[in-house]
């Protein structure tokens, strides 16, 4: 088949993770159409606390944090966000300068901004279609005349997503962004309970499940994988030294992927690690961010204290 520049990086991947001795898919995967609307629904049920309490976190602090922004401010979003949340913080700043979602997917740019320039007329909205998990041109966040500041947005939990490295060097191109008067919000989702933290990545309607194994599925579809799915599960494991939640796909027998010409093969109880989500004491996320030159002036939580928000800036 013929593919495009994602289609063979997709593949690169894919064949590069599964030929490591500890297999793993690069998390980025699990969002593709169908996936990202089963993530919607994990975010509506009972079981995922992380949206709730992000949203009740915005509903408790926002005056506060659209003080911390003041006026004339270039809101930069790292993904594509129409959602609740950054309606709420666009609608409450004084005077924004302008704003801009940063997203690899040119599908979701286009709705997003689509919906938000028909419902906030009055705010300019300067879309960038890249990979935000990689160097972004300064060239393409320049506005005439320029902001008072620029503030990155990046709520949710998606940070947890890193590994500690990866998130230092992360946070540290957002430094690079945000120069010496600009700010980063990020949501950090805390620590808590193993059982609590299980159950949220292994919902009891078996959406997370759905959205796990959807990953084969689209392997199958893209790239002409072969792959008998229901030799796998999905598995939600907590990671005590490295504070995290695991999901992985686990053979439940004997199985074989064939891919790109080359076959992987799987004894029973063999996994693919599919993601990861970190989770951080305050004191914790506090020092990471130190680690990329960043310091944590606000924090500001939901009333359960489940989840965190950082206003950080240059150390």
């Amino acid at each position: 088949m013929n593919r495009t520049d994602e289609s063979r990086q997709f593949l690169s991947e894919v064949i590069a993770g599964l030929q490591s001795k500890n297999r793993s898919i690069p998390c980025k995967y699990l969002y593709d159409a169908r996936g990202s609307a089963l993530f919607e629904a994990i975010c509506r049920t009972e079981d995922y606390y992380v949206t709730r309490a992000d949203l009740a976190l915005h509903e408790r602090h926002l005056p506060e944090i659209s003080d911390r922004i003041g006026p004339d401010a270039h809101i930069i979003e790292f993904g594509s966000g129409s959602g609740i949340k950054t309606r709420r913080l666009l609608e409450s700043l004084e005077t924004p300068r302008a704003y801009t979602p940063i997203e690899i997917s040119a599908t979701a740019l286009e709705s997003s901004v689509k919906d938000l320039r028909r419902d906030l007329p009055l705010i300019e909205i300067v879309p960038v279609q890249a990979d935000y998990t990689k160097d972004v041109p300064d060239r393409f966040l320049r506005l005439d005349p320029p902001a008072r500041r620029r503030v990155v947005y990046f709520p949710g939990s998606t940070i947890g997503n890193f590994n500690q490295d990866e998130a230092v060097a992360f946070m540290g191109r957002m430094r690079n962004i945000i120069g010496d008067a600009g700010a980063i919000l990020m949501g950090v989702d805390l620590l808590k309970p193993e059982s609590t933290l299980l159950r949220a990545y292994d919902d009891r309607e078996g959406i997370t499940a759905q959205f796990n194994l959807n990953l084969l599925a689209r392997m199958m579809r893209e790239l002409d994988a072969e792959i008998d799915i229901d030799a796998f599960r999905h598995e939600a494991r907590f990671n005590r030294e490295c504070s995290r939640v695991e999901m992985h796909l686990v053979a439940t027998r004997p199985t074989r992927i064939e891919l790109g010409g080359r076959q992987f093969d799987f004894d029973s109880g063999e996994s693919i690690h599919t993601e990861s989500s970190h989770k951080y004491t305050l004191d914790g996320f506090q020092d990471l961010a130190a680690q990329a030159g960043l310091e944590s002036l606000e924090v500001w939580t939901d009333p359960d204290e489940l989840f965190s928000m950082h206003w950080l800036m240059r150390r």
